[in-house]
């Protein structure tokens, strides 16, 4: 199977804008990401974006880069714009997410293997939770599984909600994931999931993937204990560039 790493990358963001040329300790954020994702198993890696200072920025590290649409609706769209502006056929499509400056290889492996299975058109990962302040925050996204890997579904609220227990004992009692926003698709489940209209569920909570549920699709989640870094808002720099300062003292 030939797949290949898609990491969307607009300038444009109504919380930090210009965030993929943004600096962690002089390198920026969307070069991190296309250096961690080059040590994955993908047969080919684009940064797909709509700003030519990206994509100048992409050069000057000698990353590959395409011109999508600035009007895209999400990340999906403009990998599959991506996917269509690529030479050669790939089999399946990797979404990457381009503010996560530290993404660990083994998470694009995993969904890799994932995709790569007969019964798996849709793939993403989830970690388990340890602490109250993200069970709790609508900023993370809660994902329940069934036996089978398969996701019943994706909230902001904490789920499954245990009745009859107090909340300060939910992490005690009760074993819940957060969803790592990371998708893997067949080619043609890509081109497919693009000509959906937003769904009910999906305008409910702001959460894409639950359009593909609404609609009938399964997606298989994988399970990491990677704990990644998002970059959500000028602030979270901070603790992006103490991250990696340990990273460089245990060069």
């Amino acid at each position: 199977m030939k797949i290949l790493g898609v990491i969307p990358a607009r300038y444009a963001s109504s919380r930090f804008p210009g965030k993929p040329l943004a600096k962690i300790l002089g390198k920026t954020m969307i070069g991190r990401v296309y250096e961690q994702a080059s040590k994955s198993r993908l047969d080919a890696l684009v940064v797909a974006t709509d700003d030519v200072r990206i994509a100048d920025e992409v050069m000057e590290f000698g990353g590959r880069y395409v011109m999508t649409d600035p009007n895209h609706r999400s990340g999906t769209d403009r990998c599959r714009e991506a996917l269509d502006l690529m030479d050669g056929r790939f089999d399946a499509v990797i979404n990457i997410q381009g503010d996560e400056p530290f993404i660990d290889p083994k998470q694009i492996n995993l969904l890799c293997e994932l995709i790569g299975r007969d019964d798996t058109s849709l793939a993403s990962l989830a970690k388990r939770i340890d602490n109250e302040d993200e069970l709790f925050s609508p900023n993370t996204v809660k994902v329940v599984m069934a036996n089978d890997g398969r996701a019943l579904y994706f909230s902001r609220n904490p789920i499954p909600f245990l009745r009859q227990v107090d909340q300060k004992e939910w992490l005690e009692k009760g074993v819940f994931y957060k969803h790592i926003g990371i998708y893997a698709y067949k080619a043609e489940m890509l081109r497919l999931m693009t000509l959906l209209p937003p769904s009910s569920l999906e305008v409910s909570e702001s959460l894409e993937q639950l359009r593909w549920l609404e609609n009938g699709y399964s997606i298989r989640m994988g399970l990491t204990d990677v704990e990644g870094i998002s970059i959500d808002v000028p602030d979270d720099l901070v603790r992006a560039e103490a991250f990696a300062k340990t990273l460089n003292d245990n060069d």
